[in-house]
């Protein structure tokens, strides 16, 4: 899946179980419009391999047994050409309900509309979501299933997800007011989804109990954007990503609406009774706790061993010293030697994160047979699966782990890109790496897409990047976005596999990257301890308050980062994985002792992100083992650029926190 979505009317919404005030207005002004056209739009952007919509109506009849009323529901396919001007119109989204939709619908009505966007990547027969059962069960499904449910090599995830959570038990109206609602437990939905590594958003309608439920997982890796009802628009909205709004956001190139919210990681449900006195059916809504225990301890983020004694520092930093100094002696064609010098710096900790970064690559590159049914590229020109790319530490060794696991008849594409030519950081490490991994991998074909791109003359593009970023609001957002949105595009230049990067002479070709799956490096800083403001925290409060600054980030991680990356990344037709935030991988970490993951006394490149280091060394990237953290912003120079344009110089940029500063003029980009 590429992008799902969802917007219902016609029932008053009960949120006071999430502390949520649902009838605070939205100034007219600030009101956001935009049709289901748009919607779609935005949706069919992505390069879905198909697009499908589906209405599902409640009206409310009389029991046959009791005198009370009880819900029916029908289903009906919404074909793409048929949404008629009278239609997109009525699910224009400003001022609740219009005229029209008041006299089409009929009394004590409610309306689901679902769409979904499939980028199909398992399974060996088409899909068109929404997927629905023989019991009129609804489902929209953007993930991957990458372990706790089996799927079969020729099997399609959404389609086995959908059988699953058809087995689950009903909820009886009783059931949802006790608690046994809130904490279900086997064969219940959150069961089912508690289940499931990977990452995901999903919204299901379940028929027999009338129940809507959505959620995202646990670390955010799917954007799901919600409008939760207010006095000026009283649906609810589910999306993937925000439609660009024609007579707003179009024109002004940024918004103050706060119409979109980062739907809060977790499973939700909705569920619908019939109508009262005031004609509409009600919804209730609630949040769920998680079923699985061990996911549970990863969501608190805890780590049993923080503060090293002082004979386990000096242990450790003699093991990072000893590396260091022997970083040169280490065999370029293979593993380093299980004993000699090596042995203490590359710990058996460093080799079982690398085996668990090794499993994790493999299940996020691992072909299936839609690749072979649907290709039409010539074999030895396929290139499946790509990486982003910046010669650093992180994609180093995710484009290494790659090369491991990818069958050595596939190309691997390095998406570089950068804002200032050849002379960018991210430019000059990317070459370099590129270099390093022909060394160690000399068999495997690598293409290093340089991207290059010039701030000043990306009008449209943007302002459509903004529009992604929604309700993400940041210059630091906006530089973040449009670099990895152009990345993500894929269209650059490839030079001639034997050419010699110090040649001026060196043959250049035009080249656009096929890859639909794009491996990321988001969730390696967090987790080790890579950002200069972890280095800040230890030197003011020790130990424990690096412990602390790690969790909050990973905590935050899906608010800050992930929603606002999968939209950009994902509006190429790419679908982003995250290896370094696998739950084995993330697992394995906390398992470590945090001194033995970083030790912020070294210098930077040395101590920071200690344990990656280390597994940079077993893979043969000794080079890369050294470099230090520089995040796409500053590493492509868009940052730069971006304080110039709009500040006038870097040194006023930094006087106003440009980084951290809300939009909030249009942007001239001329």
């Amino acid at each position: 899946m590429c992008g799902i979505a969802l917007i219902i009317h016609g029932v008053r919404f009960d949120l006071s179980s999430l502390l949520i005030n649902s009838t605070f207005p939205v100034p007219k002004s600030e009101q956001l419009v935009f049709t289901i056209a748009d919607l779609r739009a935005a949706l069919r952007r992505r390069g879905p391999d198909s697009l499908g919509s589906w209405k599902l109506l409640l009206h409310s009849t009389v029991s046959s047994c009791l005198p009370e009323l009880e819900i029916a529901s029908s289903i009906e396919e919404v074909k793409e050409e048929s949404c008629s001007e009278d239609e997109r119109n009525c699910f224009s989204l400003a001022n609740g309900r219009t005229e029209s939709q008041f006299s089409t619908m009929p009394s004590s009505a409610a309306e689901l509309h679902f769409f979904g966007a499939s980028l199909q990547l398992r399974g060996i027969s088409p899909i068109v979501q929404p997927l629905i059962d023989s019991s009129k069960n609804i489902l929209l499904y953007n993930g991957e299933i990458f372990g706790g449910i089996d799927i079969g090599g020729e099997e399609n995830d959404g389609e086995v997800l959908l059988q699953l959570l058809g087995e689950c038990r009903s909820c009886s109206p009783y059931l949802h007011k006790t608690n046994n609602f809130d904490r279900m437990g086997e064969g219940s939905v959150p069961d089912i989804l508690s289940r499931i590594k990977g990452p995901w958003a999903i919204i299901y309608w379940q028929e027999s109990s009338k129940t809507l439920w959505f959620g995202r997982d646990a670390f955010g890796r799917r954007s799901l954007l919600v409008h939760w009802p207010t006095v000026a628009d009283s649906r609810f909205l589910l999306s993937s990503v925000s439609p660009v709004s024609s007579d707003f956001e179009a024109e002004n190139g940024t918004t103050k609406l706060n119409f979109w919210e980062e739907l809060p990681c977790g499973i939700y449900s909705i569920s619908i009774d019939a109508p009262k006195l005031d004609g509409l059916f009600l919804g209730e809504v609630k949040k769920h706790e998680w079923t699985n225990a061990i996911l549970e301890e990863l969501i608190k983020w805890e780590r049993t061993s923080v503060e090293p004694k002082p004979e386990e520092l000096h242990i450790s930093s003699s093991k990072t010293l000893t590396r260091k100094h022997d970083s040169h002696s280490v065999n370029s064609d293979a593993l380093p030697s299980k004993s000699g010098p090596m042995q203490a710096s590359n710990s058996v900790l460093a080799q079982t994160v690398l085996m668990a970064l090794k499993e994790s690559v493999m299940r996020r590159s691992s072909l299936h047979t839609i690749f072979q049914a649907g290709r039409h590229d010539v074999e030895n020109e396929l290139v499946p699966v790509a990486v982003l790319f910046s010669g650093g530490l992180d994609s180093m060794i995710i484009a290494a782990l790659l090369h491991e696991c990818l069958d050595p008849s596939y190309d691997i594409d390095l998406l570089n890109v950068s804002f200032d030519g050849r002379s960018a950081p991210d430019r000059i490490s990317a070459k370099a790496g590129l270099n390093e991994l022909r060394r160690i991998a000399p068999s495997r074909k690598w293409k290093l897409v340089e991207i290059d791109a010039d701030l000043p003359t990306l009008t449209f593009e943007t302002k459509h990047v903004m529009s992604l970023l929604n309700p993400a609001n940041t210059y630091m957002d906006l530089n973040i976005g449009i670099a990895l949105w152009l990345a993500a595009g894929g269209d650059g230049w490839v030079y001639e596999e034997n050419s010699n990067y110090n040649d001026e002479d060196r043959q250049c070709i035009k080249y656009k990257s096929k890859a639909r799956i794009l491996l990321v490096g988001s969730g390696a800083d967090e987790q080790c301890a890579g950002y200069g403001r972890h280095r800040t925290k230890y030197r003011n409060g020790s130990w424990l308050a690096l412990h602390e600054e790690m969790k909050l980030d990973m905590q935050r991680i899906w608010k800050r980062n992930l929603g606002r990356d999968d939209r950009c990344i994902a509006d190429n037709g790419k679908e982003a994985r995250f290896p370094f935030l696998d739950e084995d991988v993330i697992k394995i970490l906390l398992g470590i002792p945090l001194w033995e993951v970083t030790n912020l006394d070294q210098p930077s490149g040395v101590g920071d992100k200690k344990i990656l280091r280390e597994v940079a060394e077993l893979l043969g990237l000794s080079e890369a083992a050294a470099l230090p953290k520089r995040a796409i912003q500053f590493g492509s120079r868009i940052a730069r650029e971006s304080n110039r344009k709009n500040y006038g110089s870097n040194r006023a940029a930094n006087q106003a926190s440009a980084g951290s500063a809300v939009i909030h003029k249009q942007l001239d980009m001329a």
